[in-house]
């Protein structure tokens, strides 16, 4: 059974106080958000403050740690960044490290940890007794859709329609950097956004990018297929969410074809019935015809199952996805 959405929490409080954050999630524009607010009221209380960026693969726990109890030259209070925070941490070692860190932070210097992912322990506890841990994950299609309304509204000063801003999601999908991109253009030239406006400006992005996934993973050889995968969520940076319902879609879709093909049912209505476009008619039919309906049924269930964990959060969804794309792959 799926798991319920959980229930809305209380924004975590950033104020001048804070000494240690962690930024915890994949949407950016959240954690941007987030940490902009922490930036200026740390301003409001210290003036002019340094900023220090490092990347934890690139730098020891040691480098970031000597750099929060320095004292700054210039400023009063320093605000040290470090993306990939779960990397900084990771061993026994480290992990210890922050903890003494984390138990007597310095005074003049507030530490944000940002990370994709994390692994829970004793320290979340610390962090949050002397800063906050801030959920920065990327929001569902109905919470997307309700961000978009008030984005237009409170942010771009323009009224967007529901419907328009459905299209505007089912396109893009729910990354808010590029749902907030689109409606900065749109609202140049559109006090009152309708369907009509996304459909002509915004074009067919989400449907291309879906297509383009199906179509490497119809003609690739098995380890093609999991490199294209890979290269769909690491290099194109599509979500797993996206990536994941273009592999469900075209599962259905084979299946589909190949059961109508078996009840002798025109290519050509098939085409009809599940509104195939451009050059994806001849490539499913053709992989319809080769795969059968039985295992096309068996890779439809398997999708489904897929999609269904990795968005009820069980298991990596990159490689529930690269043993999916296996499966399609290995019909040929």
């Amino acid at each position: 059974m799926a798991r319920r959405p959980a229930k809305p929490t209380r924004a975590p409080k950033l104020d001048a106080s804070t000494r240690v954050a962690l930024f915890l999630g994949k949407e950016a524009f959240v954690r941007d958000a987030h940490l902009a607010n922490l930036r200026r009221a740390l301003e409001q209380v210290h003036g002019e403050i340094q900023i220090a960026r490092f990347r934890a693969n690139e730098y020891e726990i040691a480098d970031v740690l000597d750099e929060a109890r320095s004292f700054g030259l210039m400023t009063a209070h320093k605000l040290i960044i470090v993306s990939d925070a779960a990397d900084l941490v990771a061993g026994e070692t480290n992990r210890r490290a922050m903890e003494r860190y984390v138990q007597s932070p310095t005074e003049s210097a507030t530490l944000a940890l940002l990370s994709d992912t994390w692994h829970k322990g004793k320290l979340d506890k610390m962090i949050a007794e002397v800063g906050a841990i801030v959920p920065c994950e990327a929001l569902g299609e109905p919470e997307a859709l309700r961000w978009v309304e008030m984005r237009a509204s409170k942010h771009h000063k323009v009224r967007i329609e529901r419907d328009a801003a459905r299209l505007l999601v089912e396109r893009l999908g729910t990354s808010l950097q590029r749902l907030d991109s689109e409606l900065a253009k749109l609202a140049a030239d559109h006090p009152n956004i309708d369907e009509q406006a996304v459909r002509t400006l915004v074009g067919r992005t989400r449907e291309e990018e879906v297509w383009g996934i199906q179509s490497d993973l119809l003609r690739a050889r098995p380890a093609y297929a999991i490199a294209q995968v890979r290269e769909a969520l690491e290099i194109s940076r599509h979500p797993p969410v996206l990536v994941s319902y273009a592999m469900t879609d075209l599962t259905r879709k084979l299946h589909a074809f190949a059961r109508g093909l078996e009840e002798r049912i025109p290519p050509a209505q098939l085409v009809k019935i599940l509104r195939l476009w451009g050059g994806s008619a001849r490539a499913i039919e053709e992989a319809a015809r080769r795969i059968g309906p039985e295992p096309a049924a068996r890779l439809f269930r398997e999708a489904v199952a897929t999609d269904a964990a990795i968005k009820s959060g069980l298991g990596k969804p990159e490689r529930r996805l690269e043993r999916l794309a296996l499966q399609i792959a290995s019909t040929r």
